[in-house]
């Protein structure tokens, strides 16, 4: 099994209203590329895209619309495949693997309101950047000769609340936590929310200081890129 978790660097150009989501739950995941360096809205450092890369869809990001950040800035999630669901039978994957994924605000996987889910009948999406430097190309499971393709586009998963420092694997790379230091205070992305004195971004106003203690090179940026950094650390896992 392979374990992912994901740090949410969530951005979107679309007004989200604050909204809170149990810490372990059930989404659907998707996929999408990127590339390495880029920096989302919340302003995550792009050190953090060497490690496996996602975004969470937009109801759950937490910003009042007015602030390229939220609550939701920064969290690490360890995310688990269970099924396909579009596809005719559903496909179980065993062994069973974990993982983290990124989704823009418009697709009918991230379009969920808290009046109404998303395609797949859930509030959360997790969009992974995937194939990435991060993420082996044959991480997703499949069954070619059953199926005739080996991309299900679309998953159930179950999600988990997880502490970055703990579980993320670039949970101990100063490069890869924090957000870039040259934009102030209209960027948030704690190392670790969950932490015992963790910082939790706030949903409007100006944000607290965030910035990382270690300078990458940040090869583009953009805000409207709403993302979610993820580790391939196995925490007592093993691929099988």
């Amino acid at each position: 099994m392979l374990l992912l978790l994901v740090l949410s660097l969530l951005a979107s150009a679309f007004a989200a209203q604050a909204w809170s989501y149990p810490n372990d739950g059930i989404a659907t995941m998707t996929h999408y590329t990127m590339n390495v360096g880029t920096i989302a809205s919340c302003g995550c450092t792009g050190g953090s895209t060497y490690y496996p890369t996602a975004a969470l869809s937009a109801l759950a990001f937490g910003s009042d619309g007015t602030v390229g950040f939220g609550p939701s800035c920064g969290r690490c999630f360890n995310l688990t495949l269970l099924n396909t669901f579009l596809s005719a039978p559903p496909f179980y994957p065993n062994p069973t693997k974990s993982i983290v994924v990124k989704c823009p605000a418009i697709s009918q996987w991230c379009d969920a309101t808290e009046s109404k889910p998303n395609a797949g009948g859930t509030r959360l999406n997790f969009d992974l950047v995937w194939p990435s430097v991060a993420v082996p190309d044959d991480w997703f499971p499949s069954d070619e000769g059953l199926y005739g393709y080996t991309d299900f586009g679309v998953w159930n998963i179950s999600y988990q609340s997880v502490s970055c420092v703990d579980h993320w694997a670039g949970g101990h790379d100063p490069a890869a936590l924090g957000s870039v230091n040259n934009l102030g205070n209209s960027v948030c992305c704690p190392a670790d929310p969950l932490a015992p004195n963790g910082t939790i971004c706030p949903s409007s106003g100006g944000a607290p200081d965030t910035g990382t203690s270690s300078a990458v090179s940040n090869l583009s940026y953009s805000w409207f890129a709403a993302l979610l950094a993820i580790s391939v650390h196995s925490v007592g896992l093993a691929w099988d």
